[in-house]
C-alpha cells in the first residue's frame, strides 16, 4: 500500500544544504518508507526532485551517516519505476558506481573520504583511460576494504540493481549501455576475485553477484566480456568453490573441507548464506555458458569446464535446510550442467566408489541417480513440464548417448527387462509408464524429449523402442526420423545378445504392436465375406477418404519408400479407386534383437 509523506518538508530541509538538517529529514523518510514498494502518483514530481537533491549531496564530501542516509533514500526511490529519471544519467550512474566501489578507478568507497576532482562524472575520454588502468587501481586499493563502509557499498549496489531491474523502457536501454560503457562489470569482477577474503560481508558479496547476474542477463556484450576477457568461468568457479568450502582430495574429485571422510549423503546442510551466494553464482555461470554446447571448445577450455563440472557434481549431492530450497539449488545446478560441453560430463562418473555409493559396472553412479530422481520428481509434479522437466531430461539423454555406463545404468532403472505385457506401456506407475504417457503430451517439445530419451536407452533400435512403448506412442518420433519402416538410426552402439524374459517370450505372439500390450482376440469383421464384398468395402473407404480430402477436412498420408510420411494426392486416390489391388505381403522390417543385454 502506498504511503504518504511530507515530501515538501523533506525537500525544504535538503535545499538548505546543511548536512544535519538533511540527515534528520532523510532518516525520518527512510524509517517510514523502508518497507514500502508502491508509491502514489500524486507525489511523483516531488520524489524526482528529492532524487536530484540526494544525488547532488552524494557528489559532496559527507559525514558517513549522511552518506548512508542518502544512499538508503536512493534505494527506496529506485523502487518506483515511474520516477527513475534523476538516476538515468551518466553522472548519476558514475556517482552510484563510485559509492558501490565498482567504478573503473577505485575498489571501494572509503568511509571518510571522496575521490578527487574530475572523478565523479567520468565524461568525455576519461572513461576509456580509467578502464585501461582499472586492474592496477583495483589491486592497489583492495586493502582499503578494511576501512570501507560496507553498508554504503551495499546500499549503492542495491540501488543500481533496482534500476537495472526496471529495464522495460527505451531510457533503461540507454542505462544498460551506460553500465556497459562505464565498465561496471570490471569493477565487480575485481571484487569477486577477493572471494577468499573474509573482510567482505555477506550483503556486499550477495549484491555484487546479483548485479553481475543482471548485467549478464541484460547485455550480450557484457556476457561475452565476463566470459572471455575477465575469465569468468574460472573466476566464478573459484568463487563457488570458496562459497561451498571445498577441498580436492583427488583430481576432479571434491569434498567439504574438514569433512573429507564423510559420505556425500551424510554431509551437513549448507547454510542459508551459502545457498544464496551459490545460487547467484550458478545463475551467472548459466548466462555466460549459454552457447557453449553450440561451439567447439579447445583443450584448455575443456579442462576448465571439467573443473567446474566437478564442483557442480558436489552441488548436486548437497542440500539445504529445507526441501524447497534444496530443489531450487538443484534446479540451477541442472540448468548449468546442461550448458557444459558433452564430453566434459564424464566428471559426473569420476569419483571413486565409497561405502554407501551406488555402484554400476564399477562406476560411481551417485550423481546420475540423483539426476534421475530429480527428473522423476519434476515428472510427478506435472507443472510447467517444458520449464521444469526438459533440462534434466535433456541432460540425461545426452549423457546416455555419449557415456555407455550411464546409458546402461539408466536403462536398468527406466527400462528393466519387460515382464508386464498385459497392460499398455502408458498404464502404471513405473518411470517407463510415466515417460510413455508424456510421449503424447500436447507440448511438442515435451513429447519429443521424452521419446528421444527412451529411444536412446533403446540404442535407437526401432524394434526395441516399439517393444517398450507401443507403435502408436512411438510413431511420432519414428515419422520424424524416417524410421516408420523399421531399422535402426545412425547412432553407434554395440551388438546385442538375445535375453528376452520368459513372460515376454510366451506372450510375444499375442502382443498388439500398436498398443504394446497383449490384446484379447477380437471377432473378424470381414468373416463370412467374399473377396468381392471385401473389395467393395475397401472401395467405399477409399471414396470416403477422397471426399474428405477434396473438402480439406483431412489430409490422407501414406508411407514413402524413405520411411517418412507423404501426402496422398487426389490423383493417388483416383488411381486407387480404379486399381483396388493391394500387396498381399507387407514389407518386412529388418531383424533386430530385443536383447536386454548390451555392451
Amino acid at each position: 500500500m502506498a504511503k504518504k509523506m511530507d515530501l515538501k518538508g523533506i525537500i525544504e530541509q535538503m535545499e538548505t544544504g546543511e548536512q544535519d538538517a538533511a540527515l534528520a529529514a532523510l532518516q525520518s523518510y527512510n524509517r517510514e518508507m523502508d518497507h514500502c514498494f508502491t508509491f502514489s502518483k500524486e507525489d511523483e514530481q516531488y520524489r524526482e526532485i528529492l532524487g536530484e537533491l540526494v544525488l547532488s549531496f552524494l557528489n559532496r564530501e559527507l559525514q558517513p551517516s549522511c552518506q548512508l542516509a542518502c544512499l538508503e533514500t536512493v534505494r527506496i526511490l529506485t523502487r518506483d519505476k515511474d520516477c527513475l529519471d534523476p538516476f538515468l544519467s551518466r553522472s548519476a550512474m558514475s556517482t552510484l558506481a563510485r559509492h558501490a566501489g565498482i567504478a573503473a578507478f577505485s575498489a571501494a568507497t572509503p568511509a571518510h573520504g571522496q575521490p578527487g576532482e574530475g572523478q565523479v562524472e567520468g565524461e568525455g575520454g576519461e572513461g576509456e583511460e580509467a578502464t585501461e588502468g582499472s586492474s592496477e587501481g583495483m589491486e592497489e586499493a583492495s586493502p582499503s576494504s578494511e576501512n570501507a563502509d560496507q553498508e554504503v557499498i551495499a546500499e549503492a549496489l542495491k540501488s543500481i540493481c533496482n534500476i537495472l531491474l526496471h529495464n522495460q523502457t527505451g531510457q533503461m536501454d540507454g542505462w544498460q549501455v551506460l553500465a556497459a560503457d562505464l565498465q561496471l562489470i570490471k569493477g565487480v569482477a575485481e571484487r569477486l576475485k577477493q572471494c577468499h577474503d573474509p573482510i567482505w560481508k555477506h550483503e556486499v558479496r550477495f549484491f555484487d553477484l546479483r548485479l553481475t547476474f543482471l548485467l549478464t542477463a541484460l547485455r550480450v556484450d557484457v556476457r561475452a566480456q565476463l566470459a572471455q576477457e575477465l575469465h569468468g568461468i574460472s573466476l566464478l568457479g573459484n568463487h563457488l568453490e570458496a562459497t561451498l568450502g571445498l577441498s580436492w582430495p583427488d583430481t576432479l574429485e571434491t569434498a567439504r573441507a574438514g569433512l573429507e571422510d564423510v559420505p556425500p549423503g551424510q554431509l551437513p546442510p549448507l547454510s542459508r548464506q551459502q545457498m544464496e551466494l551459490a545460487m547467484e553464482i550458478l545463475k551467472i555461470l548459466f548466462n555466460i555458458t549459454f552457447d557453449t554446447t553450440k561451439r567447439k571448445v579447445d583443450e584448455e577450455e575443456a579442462a576448465g569446464y571439467r573443473h567446474l563440472g566437478a564442483i557442480l557434481r558436489h552441488c548436486l549431492m548437497s542440500h539445504a535446510d529445507g526441501e524447497e530450497r534444496t530443489e531450487e539449488f538443484h534446479s540451477h545446478t541442472v540448468h548449468l550442467l546442461g550448458n557444459l560441453p558433452l564430453p566434459c560430463l564424464d566428471v559426473l562418473l569420476m569419483p571413486k566408489v565409497q561405502q554407501g555409493s551406488i555402484e554400476y559396472m564399477g562406476v560411481n553412479m551417485d550423481a546420475v541417480n540423483m539426476l534421475l530422481e530429480y527428473m522423476e520428481k519434476r515428472l510427478d509434479g506435472g507443472h510447467k513440464l517444458k520449464e521444469t522437466l526438459l533440462p534434466s531430461l535433456n541432460l540425461l539423454t545426452e549423457s546416455a548417448r555419449i557415456h555407455r555406463e550411464t546409458r546402461k545404468f539408466l536403462r536398468s532403472k527406466v527400462l528393466p527387462p519387460l515382464r508386464d505385457v498385459k497392460n499398455k506401456p502408458e498404464v502404471g506407475n513405473s518411470l517407463r509408464n510415466k515417460l510413455v504417457r508424456i510421449m503424447t503430451h500436447i507440448d511438442t517439445d515435451v513429447k519429443d524429449c521424452a521419446a528421444e530419451f527412451l529411444f536412446v536407452l533403446c540404442k535407437e533400435s526401432v524394434s526395441r523402442f516399439v517393444k517398450y512403448t507401443g507403435y502408436g506412442n512411438a510413431a511420432g518420433l519414428l515419422a520424424a526420423r524416417g524410421l516408420l519402416r523399421g531399422g535402426r538410426d545412425s547412432g553407434i552402439y554395440s551388438e546385442d545378445e538375445d535375453s528376452e524374459t520368459e513372460e515376454y517370450r510366451e506372450a510375444k505372439a499375442h502382443i498388439n504392436p500398436i498398443t504394446g500390450a497383449v490384446q484379447e482376440e477380437q471377432p473378424d469383421p470381414m468373416e463370412g465375406m467374399t473377396e468381392e464384398q471385401k473389395d467393395i468395402e475397401a472401395m467405399k473407404l477409399v471414396q470416403m477418404f477422397d471426399r474428405l480430402s477434396r473438402t480439406n477436412l483431412i489430409q490422407p498420408m501414406q508411407l514413402g519408400m524413405d520411411g517418412k510420411m507423404r501426402e496422398i494426392t487426389p490423383e493417388d486416390l483416383h488411381k486407387l479407386t480404379h486399381n483396388p489391388l493391394f500387396p498381399s505381403e507387407p514389407r518386412q522390417e529388418p531383424v533386430n534383437s530385443d536383447s536386454e543385454d548390451e555392451a
